[in-house]
């Protein structure tokens, strides 16, 4: 059927497959050496027991009327008598010593690959016969059949010869398999070609003969052991390759498959070899590939080999249904599930091979609801449902994106040529598998449920019986709408949210069964997403966010009502999804934020789900502290701080989001994240979050780097023409004023809750702030709203002489009043910073009068605090005159 290009694949596959019998044959071997010592040591055993003794009363005297004992038959010569050691015990006969290289080479691999190349010398023969026309067809096939009767003849002389054979090696060869299996692998593609090259046998009679000889394999190998299977099978498997033609007949090709399939897993039935449903499976699959590729897709004979392979490997390979193996109640069977869930893949290939045609539609809902059908009443093949589910769902997404080839491209649209072609199909046919697709997972996964011991098998039904029809709901709404508002869909949502909830609330009254609680939770995690989709399909993207985050609230107040533990998580996925929704945009519903300030889209947009986050983090906080509340509450910091950062640049901007940053907003901005700061300081006191502890730090460096490289360098007025504004009130208040007010708080919120060096590099920022507040503000008094332009006279750095010095008075003041440290220490460093000032500028700068008042100032005011300390604060008691003594 397929030239040339396959012949390199067709000797891969059958060296793959002479590896896999090698292997098989091994253990088969290795099997047969442990039986034959066990036999050995049993009859050992039974050699030295000696036949019970009557009792005294019931013993026959000696007489000479005794029977005597069986005669042994001459076809079965007494074993040679076992020297016994005193005390009656048997040494256990030595094992056989493992062969060794030479022995294997020179008793097993050769025999292997002499077989194997009868087997391909017989199919190349063929192949060179038909290319170099030497005989005619008839002769062929004659030829190609006295070849395999030939080597089946001498696989069963030598079977049948072995028992004569002294030449111990022989047995371990496993000559009599070899043979068979290239005999019958011969006869295989002798039948075939005869059927399908040449036109010899009409369809039923090449059916017959090859369903012969393939329960001639299957009776052979059952005599000759995993040899013939491993390379009889799979050499069955490639013939199609080997011996080819160049019009390719699918019918021919898949019928002569199905029978190799039955003969196969028949055979993996009876010796209940694993391994060999396995390979089958595998090539059977395989085989699909070569007619997918053709633009005219014949899906009939495609659709036939799928539906074939999925009966049989239903009748004969899973596990507690009709002919298949036994397996405990409850277990989950690897061959069974993957068996149905290959072919159903198989199907699923079909469907999007041919566009979506009714015909492969119609045979992948065959196989999806026998699929159903299997689980159900063969638990062993309940892991087939994922399969199912997720193929199911591939279907609908691909054809969504044949309707909107959009949704492959980026942003900057289609490229002329490139993506999918947007073909329709029937969606009529669509919309009725939907509903089969959803109804079938949906009711049979509720009504699985306490059906078994198992906590697995209930799980994975309820987890399809969700997934599936919000999937199937999603891919409808993206082929339908194209991604638009749609208020059918979203009754839909509502609907499917609804049987979702009425499902939870029947298995909440159930008795308690394995797997039950686990299920309940998937179910309500279905409402929940449901009621998300609907909002999702009704709503704006702006509404969506506040939506999704007012669902996390409303899951965190059900898991109060219904501890699920599910429901926890859920939560925290709901505000995960808020969180990558607003990454995404920023603005949330882009350019239509409006002009107005604070009372904007924003306000709504990250208000509400701080609001909600805020709250669902009070609920969940009530069953402990754990990772979903840490998500939640992380979340509500997050958009508290997105809030107010975003207010404050559209405030700053005048609505233009996109503008550089001012004095103004880097003022605002650290003077909001110094005070969100304050308030988790306080709250985590009494929560003991780490949550609310690490986010107090966060929001407190973030609002240093915001001051040293927004404040003190992009920004500074002294730097860069920056209008300040007026006199008193101006943007120095709101820059540097309250900025170290709200640290000088923060300072004292964290004194003896962090490190000391913590409070104190905080309570320096503060002094900072405040110092160059005063200067600043004595420079707007010479300068005008423009700082950064015209010259420094002698007045002005007089005047900041004369500030910072009282700005160092009024602290020693408070610091005596307060009885504070901390603030004295502070006036210490003001007073010395002035000190420094002036003996480093003021002497070499200022001039006349200045200069000495400047100096005059400065001694007085020391003089002054140092009259302070030694009178207020460290004043000595003068001791009492000692009393005199009269002499």
């Amino acid at each position: 059927m397929f030239d040339a290009p396959f012949d390199v694949f067709a000797v891969m596959l059958a060296i793959a497959a002479f590896l896999i019998a090698l292997k098989a044959s091994n253990q088969a071997t290795d099997l047969r050496r442990r039986l034959s010592s066990l036999e050995a040591a049993l009859h050992a055993q039974r050699q030295i027991q000696p036949p019970p003794l009557m009792p005294m009363q019931e013993q026959a005297p000696l007489a000479t009327t005794a029977e005597p004992p069986p005669l042994v038959p001459e076809a079965e010569p007494a074993p040679p008598p076992i020297e016994t050691s005193t005390d009656n015990v048997v040494p256990p006969p030595v094992p056989a010593a493992e062969p060794g290289f030479e022995e294997r080479l020179g008793t097993r691999w050769v025999v292997w690959i002499g077989g194997l190349a009868l087997a391909l010398g017989g199919f190349f023969m063929v192949r060179y016969s038909i290319e170099a026309g030497l005989i005619g067809p008839g002769v062929r096939v004659f030829l190609g059949g006295v070849f395999a009767l030939a080597l089946l003849g001498a696989g069963e002389w030598t079977r049948r010869k072995e028992s004569i054979s002294t030449i111990q090696a022989l047995p371990i060869a496993n000559i009599p398999a070899i043979l068979t299996a290239a005999g019958t692998a011969v006869a295989f593609a002798t039948i075939y070609a005869a059927y399908a090259l040449y036109g010899f046998l009409v369809p039923a009679t090449a059916f017959v003969l090859l369903g012969l000889v393939a329960l001639g394999t299957l009776a052979a190998a059952l005599l000759h052991g995993p040899a013939l299977a491993g390379l009889g099978v799979v050499g069955a498997f490639v013939t199609p390759v080997l011996v080819s033609s160049g019009r390719p007949d699918y019918w021919a090709l898949y019928v002569y498959l199905a029978v190799v399939t039955a003969a196969s897993f028949g055979l993996a039935r009876i010796r209940l070899w694993r391994w060999l449903a396995v390979t089958t499976i595998v090539f059977a699959v395989l085989w699909i590939f070569p007619g997918l590729d053709i633009g005219d897709l014949q899906v009939a004979p495609h659709a036939f080999h799928v539906i074939a392979g999925f009966v049989l490997a239903a009748l004969l390979v899973v596990c507690g249904f009709m002919f298949g193996p036994t397996i405990e109640d409850g277990q989950i069977e690897p061959v069974s599930s993957n068996a149905l869930g290959a072919y159903v893949f198989g199907a699923m290939l079909i469907v999007l091979s041919s566009a979506h045609t009714d015909l492969s539609l119609i045979a992948f809902t065959l196989l999806v609801a026998a699929t159903l059908v299997m689980a159900w009443r063969a638990p062993a093949a309940t892991g087939a449902l994922g399969a199912a589910a997720v193929t199911v769902f591939i279907v609908f997404a691909e054809w969504a994106v044949r309707a909107n080839p959009d949704m492959l491209v980026l942003p900057g649209g289609p490229i002329p040529g490139i993506g999918p072609a947007a073909t329709d199909s029937a969606v009529t046919l669509h919309l009725l598998m939907a509903a089969i697709f959803a109804a079938g997972f949906g009711i049979a996964g509720f009504l699985a449920q306490g059906r078994s011991n198992s906590a697995i098998i209930p799980v994975v039904w309820s987890a399809t019986a969700v997934a599936t029809p919000v999937a199937i709901l999603v891919a409808l709404y993206a082929r339908i709408t194209h991604l638009d508002r749609s208020i059918p869909f979203a009754i839909l949502a509502v609907l499917l949210a609804a049987a979702f909830g009425a499902a939870t609330e029947a298995l909440t009254r159930r008795e308690t069964r394995p797997g039950v609680a686990i299920s309940t939770a998937l179910f309500a995690t279905g409402t929940l997403g449901a009621l998300a989709l609907a909002l999702t399909f009704a709503l704006e993207k702006g509404w969506l966010t506040i939506a999704l985050a007012l669902m996390s609230l409303g899951t965190a107040w059900i898991s109060m009502q219904r501890p699920i533990p599910v429901l926890r998580r859920l939560a925290a996925i709901f505000a995960a999804i808020v969180t990558a929704r607003i990454a995404y945009d920023p603005r949330i519903v882009g350019d239509a934020i409006g002009t107005t300030p604070i009372f904007n889209w924003l306000l709504w947009g990250y208000g509400l789900p701080a609001l909600s986050f805020w709250t669902a983090s009070i609920f969940l906080r009530r069953r402990g502290d754990d990772a979903p509340l840490r998500v939640v509450e992380s979340a509500a910091i997050l958009f508290t701080a997105l809030l107010a950062f975003m207010e404050i640049r559209h405030l700053a901007t005048d609505g233009r989001m996109t503008s550089p940053p001012s004095l103004l907003e880097c003022a605002l901005q650290v003077c909001v994240m110094l005070a969100i700061a304050i308030g988790l300081e306080r709250l985590r006191l009494r929560s003991r979050s780490i949550v609310h502890n690490v986010g107090a730090v966060v929001l407190t460096a973030i609002a240093g780097l915001i001051s040293v490289f927004g404040l003190f360098i992009l920004e500074n007025p002294l730097l860069w023409r920056i209008d300040v504004g007026g006199a008193v009130f101006n943007l120095l208040l709101l820059g540097y004023a309250l900025p170290a007010v709200l640290m000088l708080l923060l300072s004292y919120a964290v004194v003896g809750e962090r490190g000391k060096a913590y409070a104190n590099t905080i309570a320096s920022g503060a002094l900072l702030f405040a110092l160059a507040f005063v200067t600043l503000e004595i420079r707007r008094f010479y300068h005008g709203p423009i700082l950064s332009s015209g010259e420094t006279t002698g007045a002005e750095q007089y005047t900041y002489s004369i500030g910072w010095l009282a700005f160092g008075v009024v602290l020693l003041g408070i610091g005596i009043l307060v009885n504070s440290e901390r603030a004295r220490l502070a006036s210490a460093v003001v007073i010395a910073l002035t000190i420094l000032k002036a003996f480093v500028i003021d002497m070499s700068t200022l001039t006349g009068i200045y200069r000495a008042l400047s100096f005059m100032c400065l001694g007085i005011v020391l003089v002054a605090i140092g009259w302070l300390y030694q009178r207020i604060l460290f004043r000595r008691q003068v001791p009492p005159p000692a009393p005199q003594t009269s002499a």
